[in-house]
């Protein structure tokens, strides 16, 4: 059963289809939070990721005359910001094995969501300095994750995905993204080791 937005994001791209820029100005804006925030918790900077988040709806804008229904738009969109992503985590990760460069993951990251709006209430002093504390510690062990495996456990932790949906936008297997979560969530659980 689709959903309202399922329903309103098929009838944008119907309109869209047929040259009208007005409901892509919707498609965009009833996506680019989700797009934003996924790339930045992916890459880790937000100036990178404003980059992908440009990229990526240039992409879309180019491609949409060809979508075929055959997958959700979330779905779809998805799969262009998480490979936008992998591109990017692995020419970062061939210029850091080739130089020795320090990512400041502490205060990047951290600030870098934050200026994303949060449906949270506001907490005590000490919990948000916990919790810069929790995300800075667990943005390091993101960083020592394959690209893949950072982007499976993005996914499906941070995002809310079901397997079925990540192996979808990844154009894999559902046991593939099993065991690429498994073994990401071991890594993790042995950087945090110390921390708990």
């Amino acid at each position: 059963m689709e959903s309202i937005g399922q329903v309103q994001d098929g009838f944008l791209i119907s309109e869209v289809q047929g040259g009208n820029l007005v409901a892509f100005e919707q498609l965009v804006h009833a996506h680019d939070q989700a797009v934003l925030r996924l790339a930045i918790r992916i890459t880790g900077s937000y100036s990178d990721a404003q980059d992908i988040y440009q990229e990526t709806f240039l992409k879309v804008y180019k491609k949409l005359g060809s979508f075929r229904f055959e997958c959700s738009f979330s779905t779809w969109i998805y799969r262009v910001v998480t490979n936008l992503c992998l591109d990017h985590l692995r020419k970062n990760r061939q210029r850091r094995e080739t130089s020795a460069v320090e990512v400041n993951v502490e205060g990047d990251e951290y600030d870098s969501l934050n200026q994303i709006a949060d449906d949270r209430p506001d907490n005590n002093p000490e919990q948000q300095v916990l919790c810069r504390e929790l995300c800075a510690h667990i943005s390091r062990a993101l960083t020592k994750l394959t690209p893949r495996e950072r982007i499976v456990f993005e996914l499906k932790h941070y995002q809310g995905l079901k397997l079925q949906t990540v192996g979808e936008i990844l154009n894999t297997s559902e046991a593939s993204v099993k065991t690429t979560l498994f073994r990401a969530t071991r890594k993790l659980r042995f950087q945090l080791v110390g921390f708990y």
